[in-house]
């Protein structure tokens, strides 16, 4: 899905969305210097189709898939984190890096500073526990919520999954059923399905 801004370049001479670029990038740079860029963000093409990455200066803050369209995204964040939100593709080059070596299949950790401001309480206990589940591997709903100490609460455990601010990176399409069907993703379920079989080596 193309931004506003993109569109508006798309629809301008070669040279003038040049001149634009520019200066957006010497806006980005003040903004930066002046410590007025609280959450910087880009898009990145994938094999499940366009990203939205956000980054705060405390670290990664978001993931967004098209499907969750990636303009009310950044909505979301400029009222729950700061209206100082910027396109700054720099700022988000080693993230974008990691994620295209993840779908080359020649990265299984990754290796980020996250920030995980979004999600509280229960929440985030359901992250920690995801990013315990290794690459190829899988876990049941109700292993998760066993491993928080909250055994009962799988149905809590599949909102955290579906309410995930960083998919991919925490891995809540590493969960599944306990019957062993895939059950929902904030992705979609053929994502979800691309995801694993990446991960297990099939095509």
């Amino acid at each position: 899905m193309l931004t506003i801004e993109d569109q508006l370049r798309a629809s301008i001479p070669q040279s003038s969305a040049e001149v634009i670029e520019r200066a957006h990038e010497r806006l980005v740079m003040r903004a930066d210097r002046e410590g007025l860029l609280d959450v910087a963000y880009r898009t990145l093409d994938t094999p499940v189709g366009s990203l939205l990455l956000a980054a705060s200066a405390d670290g990664l803050l978001r993931i967004a898939y098209e499907r969750e369209d990636h303009d009310l995204v950044l909505d979301d964040l400029s009222r729950q984190v700061s209206p100082r939100l910027l396109r700054a593709p720099a700022r988000l080059d080693h993230v974008a890096r990691q994620l295209e070596q993840y779908f080359a299949g020649s990265r299984r950790i990754f290796d980020l500073v996250l920030d995980l401001r979004l999600p509280s309480g229960f929440r985030r206990q359901v992250l920690n526990e995801l990013r315990k589940i290794g690459y190829g591997q899988t876990a049941s709903y109700g292993d998760v919520a066993a491993a928080t100490g909250s055994p009962r609460a799988t149905r809590a455990t599949g909102t955290a999954c579906a309410t995930n601010p960083l998919p991919i990176v925490i891995p809540c399409h590493r969960v599944v059923r306990s019957n062993g069907e895939l059950g929902q993703y904030l992705g979609g379920i053929e994502i979800k399905r691309a995801l694993l079989s990446l991960e297990m080596g099939r095509t």
